[in-house]
């Protein structure tokens, strides 16, 4: 089954329509063509260019954690997953730095006039930082004084804003993973370019530094926080969200090994003379396995999310019990995409351990997505001790 044919038969992949449509938007099929056409150049950039950042504002991407009473989308999770979901598959690096569109939904813990500001030129703002580790700030009038230097600021090079992670003493408002982050302008930052990893390449997660830089106290805001904006979106689970987006990645990049393996079971002859894959029982029997593990964790991923979502529309609080769950499903698609795409590679043989084959690519790439801090074995524990009704680990719900 090709790429193409398995996204159209699943409905969580369809594109729902723009809440708003502009004149010189760009369908996301349009751009994840050039996403995939561009793939090696983000690679060899170490990031993901401006122009092709400007397309996904054009496709909606930045716009889907926007609040709508300040123009944007404001979209259900599972419509934006299933976005980031269908860019992994032309482009892992992409879809990591995509999935940042999510990121609005952190600014909604900002103060309406704050927030107002930001989107005072359109709701198509792009939001990136670097938040550990936490740096101390000193007190300062009506704000403080930041200096230090923070790691991993995905998509940084694209950004319109960038975020930091900072300790403020008692006013931290925190808990573990919730740190207080101050929002600069870019020129306000320098970015080290630093990143250079196995996989992931064009994310561009360089390094932040910022040196003697004032940031008042109505910009900062704790990651996790109480929003102040009151819309659905907004009372989805916001740690959980931020796990979802990275680990939906891996699903693409599933989906595309897939589509490889599939292509060369009737497309390559062998390089022993041997029969082709399509007519080997090994190959057939290994590859449905694949597909069955990846659609049942992608089934329980998207189940999980939108029955939280229903039951918020719905005017309920979300329960530790739901938090848990998108955790866990979290957890499970990062695991077991990069599995299937490990099952892809064995049985890509000898051509695919050439640099040039396109299963490298994917291996690299979705071995990064379960090193994520969001997506470690740890949340098994902390799934795991929600069931049984003991405390988890700090940080997990």
């Amino acid at each position: 089954m090709s790429a193409a044919t398995a996204l159209a038969s699943c409905h969580a992949f369809q594109e729902p329509s723009l809440h708003a449509q502009t004149e010189d938007a760009l369908s996301l099929d349009e751009v994840i063509a050039e996403i995939a056409a561009r793939r090696d150049e983000f690679d060899r950039l170490s990031h993901v260019p401006r122009d092709v950042i400007a397309k996904l504002k054009r496709a909606g991407i930045y716009r889907a954690g926007t609040p709508q009473r300040f123009g944007g989308d404001a979209r259900a999770p599972g419509e934006f997953l299933a976005m980031i979901e269908r860019i992994a598959v032309a482009d892992g690096s992409a879809a990591w730095v995509a999935s940042f569109g999510s990121a609005n939904v952190y600014l909604a813990a900002l103060p309406l006039a704050t927030q107002q500001a930001i989107y005072a030129s359109g709701p198509d703002q792009v939001f990136a930082g670097g938040l550990f580790p936490v740096q101390a700030a000193q007190p300062a009038p009506n704000g403080w004084r930041v200096n230090g230097t923070w790691k991993f600021a995905s998509g940084c090079k694209g950004a319109d804003w960038l975020g930091v992670g900072i300790g403020v003493g008692g006013k931290d408002g925190g808990a573990p993973g919730k740190p207080r982050t101050a929002v600069f302008r870019p020129v306000q930052v320098e970015i080290v370019e630093n990143w250079d990893v196995v996989g992931m390449q064009g994310t561009g997660s360089h390094d932040l530094r910022v040196a003697d830089q004032f940031v008042a106290e109505d910009w900062t805001f704790v990651r996790g926080g109480t929003p102040t904006v009151d819309e659905p979106l907004y009372r989805y689970p916001t740690i959980a969200y931020a796990a979802q987006v990275l680990a939906v990645v891996n699903l693409g990049l599933a989906r595309a090994a897939l589509d490889v393996a599939n292509h060369m079971a009737g497309g390559r002859k062998t390089t022993t003379g041997a029969p082709q894959l399509a007519d080997r029982a090994y190959y057939r029997i290994e590859l449905a396995k694949a597909e069955a593990q990846l659609r049942s964790a992608r089934a329980f991923f998207y189940e999980s999310t939108d029955s939280v979502w229903q039951s918020i529309i719905a005017g309920n609080d979300v329960t530790p019990d739901q938090v848990s769950l998108l955790r866990l499903a979290a957890t499970q698609i990062a695991r077991e995409g990069a599995d299937v795409v490990g099952r892809a590679y064995r049985l890509g043989g000898t051509m695919a351990i050439y640099r040039s084959h396109p299963l490298q690519r994917l291996m690299r790439d979705a071995m990064v997505v379960t090193q994520h801090a969001f997506l470690g074995e740890g949340n098994y524990d902390g799934a795991g001790a929600v069931f049984v009704g003991v405390p988890p680990i700090p940080g997990y719900l």
